[in-house]
């Protein structure tokens, strides 16, 4: 779409972009949690992927969830296709190849992130009762090849599809065959929010190796624990990974920040609600020349920012975004983590102090070794299994002393027990699915068939 008028205004500046992340500071007393999880969706008994089109594809569900459950549609513009849907500040959205997402809304507690995500459950085992549809909770997508899976007909996916293969292997792989589950988290200033992003940003090969859950691929066991983790060590780098900059600085701002995200290529902006394609662009380069006239705007900067897939990412919280999506009893693990280590300040002294032990080096290269070597990898002169125990006492601690019970008296501690259990045993979830997948004699297929939930 050119433009045929007058040149829009410069309007952004470097100081003018940081705007966003001044603004979503808050203080501490009003700090929240959210959670964001997505799952693959199969057919039963067929095993076949869900589908987005028809009466019993991701638009049928949608329907009988705005009718049972309440929830309104929501549309890229007003007689476009239902991309998700919204209820209370709860979300449901789709990935580009229907993975379902659930989009938490934020919570004053870890037990309100849990009830939220157990009553999102519930609704789910009403969709598998009308449809037929089941979900799988891992990071990779155990049985099917990129030409059996839908398009999920969002504006910016074709863009991006047609974009990422040129800058990774594995960019299709990242949009229709990953899932994950993220945790949101608040911050109250500029040296609090890059505290914590560098931090976590440190830390993300542990959480990760943790969390491994991505062994199967196209109906076998892979060679690796996580064909997830591999993926994004084969995507567009300069919008993903560990954020190198950020580690040079000690006493990072949100302008270092920003300085990263101006050199990521664009996919498109909006005009008048219509979509201009700009793909030959970085950020950068459509603030200082323009693009056909137009020049961006804090819309086009927000959404800019979103299309950034680092580790640990900042936007209007901080998305600690490294794990594969966990089986329902480990999902909580990754919020409770987040919360136990930045919410309490002598537990986040401790993160902080643990996280400086490791270096760019060492985390680049457990990086791209923990995938197959899991708990095993070498970090800071130590194992990912060992540090892993020692972020968990961590988190622990700071989950007591916020001394914030259930109905029953149960601290947030709780939601962390699974998670450690297994990491005390050296295991990962992908290990004890391995496990189970020998001992019951099946097939990766029949397997998956009676796994998924």
């Amino acid at each position: 779409m050119a433009r045929t008028n007058m040149p829009e205004p410069r309007v952004l500046d470097v100081d003018a972009l940081c705007q966003v992340f001044h603004a979503s500071e808050k203080p501490i007393e009003r700090w929240r949690v959210g959670m964001e999880a997505e799952k693959f969706g199969l057919y039963c008994p067929s095993k076949q992927p869900l589908t987005y089109e028809g009466a019993r594809g991701v638009v049928g569900i949608f329907d009988f969830m705005i009718e049972q459950f309440g929830y309104e549609p929501r549309r890229e513009k007003a007689d476009g296709p239902i991309i998700a849907l919204e209820r209370e500040g709860t979300n449901i959205t789709l990935e580009p190849g229907a993975q379902f997402e659930l989009s938490g809304s934020p919570q004053h507690t870890l037990h309100a992130v849990f009830d939220e995500f157990n009553r999102h459950h519930e609704e789910l085992q009403r969709v598998k009762e009308e449809f037929g549809v089941r979900f799988v909770h891992l990071g990779f997508n155990p049985l099917h090849r990129q030409d059996e899976l839908p398009w999920v007909p969002k504006v910016r996916y074709p863009v991006m599809k047609e974009y990422l293969p040129r800058k990774g292997a594995r960019g299709l792989d990242m949009m229709r065959r990953t899932a994950t589950v993220q945790a949101n988290l608040d911050y109250a200033s500029e040296t609090d929010a890059m505290g914590k992003l560098v931090t976590l940003l440190r830390l993300s090969p542990i959480i990760a190796g943790m969390t491994l859950n991505a062994p199967l691929i196209e109906g076998r066991v892979s060679r690796l624990k996580s064909e997830r983790q591999d993926v994004w060590l084969h995507m567009d780098p300069s919008r993903s990974g560990l954020i190198d900059a950020l580690w040079k600085n000690p006493s990072p701002k949100y302008t270092d920040y920003v300085h990263w995200a101006l050199d990521a290529g664009m996919f498109l902006f909006y005009r008048n609600g219509s979509p201009v394609i700009n793909t030959g662009q970085t950020f950068r380069t459509f603030m200082e020349q323009g693009f056909e006239g137009y020049f961006p705007n804090a819309e086009d900067w927000e959404l800019h920012i979103g299309t950034l897939f680092p580790q640990v990412r900042l936007k209007r919280t901080i998305e600690v975004r490294c794990c594969d999506c966990l089986p329902l009893e480990l999902s909580m693990a990754l919020p409770a983590l987040a919360v136990g280590l930045t919410y309490d300040d002598v537990a986040y002294d401790r993160a902080r102090a643990l996280a400086e032990r490791v270096t760019l080096a060492e985390a680049l290269q457990a990086q791209a070794q923990l995938p197959q070597q899991g708990l095993a990898t070498a970090l800071a002169g130590t194992t990912l299994g060992e540090l892993g125990k020692q972020l968990l006492e961590i988190a622990e601690g700071g989950l007591q002393r916020r001394a914030l019970f259930d109905q029953n008296g149960r601290d947030e501690t709780q939601y962390l027990e699974a998670l450690g259990h297994l990491v005390h045993q050296g295991l990962t979830p992908a290990d004890r699915l391995l496990d189970e997948l020998s001992k019951s004699g099946l097939s990766v297929v029949d397997f998956v068939g009676g796994f998924c939930r």
